[in-house]
């Protein structure tokens, strides 16, 4: 008798656990239980669809095709402040959802000018990546999938045998993995602190000045990935920082950019997780933090003949991105173009001046 109350109570725990640990299914776009298909969409060689949407010149006209990738908890729908700055005004909406997710929508602008896209004759190309908004889930999703998914992307659109990329935060992870390329920029880009090339001591002192409850995340996505969503859906465990709306993260720079915070939110970022939080958000710090199956340093000069470049843009006040590990990369990779910005933070590509720069030598490039 002790014995079957024994193993219905062991079994009992199993299945609480299994219940836990167990993400909830997506609800897929266009399917029965999901959201409906408002967005343009190519369906990839597996048979998934992504959303995307283009900006600027049409692509038979535009000499430039740059596809960007939009950075975590964020989607195609973001506006970026491409304009001549002297006639540029942003706004930058926020609001608490879940009821503990901060959504930064760079989606309201006062003004909106395309003159810095025609001149430079550019094809601007976003999309949702994997999970997000309406493009459906990758439960394979990794560094090197998304990576394909850019070049399909590409080659899905017509972009030409040679294209632009720009990564931003967490978005940059993909850019790595690409290889068509006419030249490349890594915005504030995401650091793994277990990548292999980092010395000890450094990763070790970037991690210990991240805020604790970001630190403990970023070490359950690395070393225990399947534990993560029951990590960040637990009311007792502090969750990621950004998720709780707290904006101590930020630097003295970024809050001057949320300080204008107005308008009505974004249709689009309405969209972000509409499948679910697991396949969006919590997937992307699962292959972000991940473990690679290379880290940047092993990454061979992809325009031995300078037929392009690559760029890195790091703020110096960036508190999410330290600059010191970013620096580093930057220095065992001299084929990078590293830009250090004095006074930048996290948000550098939302300021006008700092955008238009980032364009400009892309192209120019």
């Amino acid at each position: 008798m002790i014995g079957r109350v024994a193993v219905g109570l062991v079994v009992g725990v199993l299945g609480y656990v299994y219940v836990a640990l167990r993400p909830p299914s997506p609800k897929i776009c266009g399917s029965a239980a999901g959201p409906p298909v408002t967005s343009l969409r190519v369906r990839l060689g597996d048979g998934r669809h992504l959303a995307y949407k283009e900006r600027g010149l049409p692509k038979e006209q535009a000499k430039h095709k740059i596809i960007v990738v939009h950075a975590f908890g964020d989607s195609k729908g973001f506006k970026l402040p491409i304009s001549e700055v002297r006639n540029f005004a942003i706004a930058i909406s926020i609001r608490v959802r879940f009821p503990c997710f901060l959504e930064i929508l760079v989606g309201k602008m006062i003004l909106e000018n395309k003159e810095l896209l025609k001149e430079l004759e550019i094809c601007l190309v976003a999309f949702d990546r994997a999970g997000y908004g309406d493009s459906d889930p990758n439960p394979k999703r990794s560094v090197k999938s998304d990576a394909f998914d850019v070049q399909e992307l590409a080659d899905k659109l017509q972009l030409g045998p040679k294209f632009y990329v720009i990564g931003i935060s967490i978005g940059a992870y993909p850019v790595y993995g690409c290889l068509k390329l006419s030249g490349a920029a890594l915005v504030v880009p995401l650091i793994n602190y277990w990548w292999s090339c980092f010395p000890a001591e450094l990763s070790k002192k970037g991690l210990s000045e991240l805020v604790p409850q970001d630190r403990w995340t970023f070490t359950v996505a690395h070393h225990a990935p399947w534990l993560l969503h029951w990590w960040l859906t637990r009311k007792w465990i502090p969750s990621m920082s950004i998720l709780e709306g707290k904006t101590d993260v930020f630097s003295p720079s970024d809050l001057e950019i949320l300080q204008h915070l107005d308008g009505p939110q974004n249709e689009e970022q309405e969209k972000v997780d509409q499948q679910g939080t697991h396949e969006s958000l919590y997937r992307d710090l699962m292959v972000g933090f991940g473990r690679w199956e290379f880290d940047p340093t092993d990454i061979s000069n992809p325009f031995p003949n300078n037929e392009g470049c690559v760029h890195m843009w790091q703020g110096y006040e960036d508190k999410v991105c330290r600059f010191e590990l970013n620096r580093y990369i930057g220095e065992r990779l001299p084929w990078i173009q590293y830009h250090e910005v004095a006074d930048a933070g996290h948000l550098l590509i939302y300021k006008a001046a700092h955008c238009e720069a980032i364009f400009r030598a892309l192209v120019s490039s």
